[in-house]
């Protein structure tokens, strides 16, 4: 498809600056502010040159580019007011030599076909030829809206909670946090969910599946989980063992007692 080139275009593009300005400043987080903002780039991508009725196309627009926007502006605050490199990316500096660059280079280019990959859906939706929505997009519309209100609200309790000095070598058990160690990638997953549904009218509809699986082994065996995971327990490990045996590791639950 011609959108999916575009896409792609503008989002190696896009990851080629990223990695000079990470040459500039020695911090590769800026790989994940440009994956953010690509997920939204494809979705207005497909919105603008599907052949979809315009309804169904401004839902791919709004879901996608706002989901996209929100996610793209909140890991740009966190990176740029963080004086140090997220420390996956400190720990690839230590394994990816000799060839450091190189090997990073790949690496974001790979997000930007990684967006392409993951924009599947709005292809798909923006390409639907049905001629009104079917309620399982109006059920995509209202889990993505529940989904993207978790994942803020989630995200903006954990900042505030940082953002205090007595959190310093603390875990944080405040709001959505109480009933879940990840909330936001749990509400995260569940945005892709919605993708799928919104998708599953098309014409190979359920070929977009592949989308929130892959989001669902990227959160919990790739980079989501594990290394949040592991960062904590080594920068507060009797307090964050003792969430761990407390709290639901994904799914939000109640939280054990006197384990």
């Amino acid at each position: 498809m011609a959108a999916a080139l575009w896409g792609a275009g503008f989002l190696c593009t896009l990851q080629l600056g990223l990695w000079l300005w990470q040459l500039r400043t020695r911090n590769a987080s800026w790989v994940d502010v440009g994956w953010a903002f690509g997920l939204a780039v494809m979705a207005l991508v497909a919105a603008s040159l599907g052949p979809a009725p315009m309804q169904r196309r401004l839902l791919v627009g709004l879901m996608g580019g706002l989901h996209g926007l929100r996610l793209g502006l909140h890991l740009w605050h966190r990176v740029a007011t963080d004086a140090h490199e997220d420390g996956r990316y400190q720990a690839l500096r230590v394994a990816w030599q000799p060839g450091l660059q190189v090997k990073f280079f790949a690496f974001f280019q790979v997000q930007a076909l990684l967006d392409v990959a993951l924009g599947w859906p709005f292809l798909l939706a923006a390409w639907n030829p049905r001629p009104s929505l079917h309620p399982l997009e109006w059920a995509a519309a209202l889990l993505w809206l529940v989904a993207w209100v978790g994942e803020s609200l989630a995200d903006g309790q954990l900042r505030r909670f940082k953002a205090r000095p007595e959190a310093t070598g603390r875990t944080c058990r405040e709001g959505l946090w109480r009933y879940s160690r990840h909330p936001n990638y749990f509400f995260e997953w569940l945005v892709w969910v919605a993708y799928l549904l919104l998708a599953l009218t098309a014409p190979w509809g359920w070929t977009a599946v592949v989308a929130p699986a892959l989001m669902l082994h990227f959160l919990l065996r790739v980079t989501g989980i594990p290394y949040t995971e592991a960062q904590s327990l080594r920068s507060r490990p009797e307090d964050y063992a003792r969430y761990q045996r407390e709290t639901s590791p994904f799914i939000p639950w109640f939280p054990k007692v006197g384990t």
